[in-house]
């Protein structure tokens, strides 16, 4: 850890201290929020952040305010991008930060102006979109709040996974070639349900940017590192806004001594529902409330992940007015028989029995938004799509790749279709720019699965340009006992000759032909939830509506953030003919061929025109990723945006946008 003044830093009794000082009873501490502290691991790790912290800025407006953002990249040697991960982008789809999708990256010491309406409001975050950037650091919270007078006091709490001694690209390579220490190889860890998840090693967890390493769980031997504190009075109600921020592993939360009502996730309100505790997958949001009505003191806020076989915690500190200024000695609710504990979001049917949990899953919960059922089946204008997402980088049997520019402005400069990629052959992999047509307008079903010969553990599914309807989620088969995954779901079936166990199921159907075209029984299709991020359980499937009303390219993939580099994701081409005209003076890029003077006149043969373009599948030749970081460095994030100030709130709620405050921030 290193302070800009004081150099190097070391943790102790949960403050910072310079590297030479040996007793810190007597010494004067090291500003703590100066310091990216993480799990306050000594030994130094590249990281790359927005404006100098972890997270990086907050960015609160209001719903409806027009949100413009200068990003400069100040990197030495690498692009960036930033996707606003939530945002619908209606109406300005080049704005969605996604590289060589809808923009060209920000190439190092350049300057790119994001654009767009602050809407829907709730709770979102922006991040990198190149590579694996996200996972080291440069990611920040979105809040866009109604124009409302009677709101509570509000958290933010961002929760994720940390190793302390690998930036994530070094990570990546690990999961994709195997990890091996010391002549070891690393055992993946093993979720409630006995699959395994992806290899990634977690030294800690981080609420905020900051968490502690633990040498024994057991014994609570540790690092002493600072943690997040979040202020309460006794008596009031707060409003705790929840992102999962983080890589691979999903967080179960709960906060010692208190129950938590989940009123909200991804921006849209739902049926409040007391839990002990919720399950936040990376992408996902969830706003709770609490009620601070316990004796004044400190209690745990907790994030342990479903890790079975290891302890991975994220810890800060839910501090009442006047307590103390120590550690909490509380501890977790005591599930028992007569008094079970309810978990929301589970991404498996059961907790083994012995452990007194009841799980509640998402598709259960009921919107509260008026008017708003799904979209009706109308015959002739309805579309179901089966998506099957499986090992770490496929659907249906494609990885995808990035084109070579930005498809959506510059969709006649792509050269060639991949109709020849037909998913998984003999176990060799496909490569292509997989991407789905979705006519204007239209009714879409999508079915996303997770089943097959390499289907395992869960995957958080991110949709760009939509907050789709959750209809369904199926489980496979479970020892009620246990918790222990048996057999993947019957109700879907994999084409072809091998049982579904063998199977790629890179082409899949109902099993019960019956449920096409939008029969399927007990859906809920009067106030269903929605979401923009959900999880596809291991051998089962979750079915999602939208309504194909946002002419864009929008890219529908896997939240792991290695799985997305891997190539699990893909692009719906939403109604390209009505794609709102490119901005002026908006960047292009391109490769550069060299093209001997024999085939210079035919070079033009192998252009599509943008209307034609995506009615297949897209083929280039270059697969894009940016791995390596050099040197600890900083994203300058400029925010000018259209604030309604306190002295002009009764303004606001008329309308009006006279107020206007700038925020600027330079790199130091």
């Amino acid at each position: 850890m290193t302070h800009p003044v004081n150099s190097t830093v070391y943790p102790s009794r949960g403050k910072l201290y310079d590297y030479r000082v040996n007793d810190p009873s007597t010494s004067a501490t090291v500003p703590v929020d100066d310091v990216i502290t993480a799990d306050g691991w000594e030994a130094k790790r590249l990281v790359i952040v927005v404006n100098r912290t972890l997270p990086g800025p907050d960015i609160v407006v209001y719903e409806g305010q027009t949100l413009i953002v200068h990003v400069t990249n100040s990197l030495a040697s690498d692009s960036v991008a930033i996707h606003w991960h939530g945002l619908h982008q209606t109406g300005t789809p080049y704005m969605d930060g996604v590289p060589f999708v809808t923009q060209c990256p920000i190439a190092a010491g350049q300057t790119f102006t994001y654009e767009f309406q602050a809407y829907p409001s709730g709770t979102f975050w922006y991040h990198s979109h190149v590579g694996s950037q996200r996972t080291k650091g440069m990611f920040g919270a979105l809040i866009i709040l109604k124009n409302e007078t009677n709101l509570i006091p509000e958290h933010i709490l961002q929760i994720q996974e940390w190793n302390h001694n690998w930036d994530s690209d070094y990570g990546f390579e690990m999961m994709v070639y195997g990890l091996v220490e010391n002549r070891t190889q690393f055992i993946p860890s093993e979720s409630v349900d006995g699959t395994l998840f992806s290899l990634l090693k977690a030294h800690s967890g981080l609420i905020n940017g900051r968490g502690r390493y633990y040498f024994n769980y057991e014994t609570g031997s540790h690092n002493e590192a600072p943690l997040t504190v979040y202020k309460v009075k006794q008596g009031s109600v707060y409003r705790f806004r929840a992102i999962g921020v983080g890589a691979l592993y999903p967080f179960r939360v709960s906060v010692d001594g208190h129950m938590i009502t989940v009123i909200e996730s991804d921006g849209f309100p739902i049926q409040p529902v007391t839990v002990e505790s919720f399950i936040i997958n990376p992408g996902e949001r969830y706003d709770f409330t609490l009620v601070a009505n316990q004796t004044i003191g400190n209690y745990w806020i907790r994030g342990k992940t479903l890790e079975m076989n290891r302890v991975t915690m994220a810890e800060a500190i839910l501090r009442y007015d006047t307590a103390p200024e120590n550690d909490p000695v509380t501890t977790r609710k005591d599930c028992k028989v007569a008094d079970v504990c309810l978990v929301l979001n589970c991404p498996f049917q059961f907790y083994p029995a012995s452990e007194n949990i009841k799980c509640i899953f998402f598709d259960q919960l009921r919107s509260t938004i008026p008017n708003d059922p799904a979209p009706e089946v109308v015959e002739g204008r309805f579309s179901e799509y089966f998506l099957n997402f499986f090992s770490e980088g496929m659907v249906n049997g494609k990885m995808f790749k990035f084109p070579s520019v930005a498809a959506l402005s510059q969709p006649s400069v792509i050269a060639t279709q991949c109709e020849n990629c037909k998913g998984m052959k003999m176990m060799q992999m496909c490569m292509c720019t997989h991407t789905l047509n979705l006519d204007a307008n239209d009714t879409v079903q999508i079915v996303l699965s997770n089943i097959g010969s390499q289907a395992g553990m869960s995957h958080p599914i991110h949709m760009h340009g939509h907050s789709f309807y959750v209809l369904k989620t199926g489980f496979g088969k479970y020892n009620a006992t246990t918790g222990r995954f048996l057999s993947q779901t019957e109700d879907l079936a994999c084409l072809g000759s091998l049982p579904k166990e063998q199977n790629m199921c890179d082409q899949v159907i109902w099993a019960n032909q019956s449920w096409r075209n939008g029969n399927i029984p007990g859906l809920e299709l009067t106030n269903p939830p929605r979401k923009d991020t959900i999880t596809i359980p291991g051998g089962g499937y979750v079915v999602i509506r939208i309504k194909a009303n946002n002419p864009g390219l929008w890219f529908l993939h896997c939240h792991i953030e290695f799985h997305a580099t891997h190539g699990m994701g893909l692009l719906l081409n939403e109604s390209f003919a009505n794609v709102p005209k490119v901005p002026p003076g908006f960047p292009t890029c391109s490769n550069f061929e060299k093209v001997s003077s024999a085939n210079v006149d035919s070079k033009e043969t192998n252009v599509f025109a943008a209307d034609t373009l995506f009615s297949g599948n897209i083929s280039v030749t270059i697969f894009w990723i940016v791995v390596g970081v050099s040197a600890a460095v900083i994203l300058s994030l400029i925010v000018a945006l259209v604030i309604v100030l306190r002295s002009s709130r009764k303004a606001k709620t008329k309308g009006s946008f006279e107020a206007v405050a700038c925020y600027h921030a330079e790199p130091r």
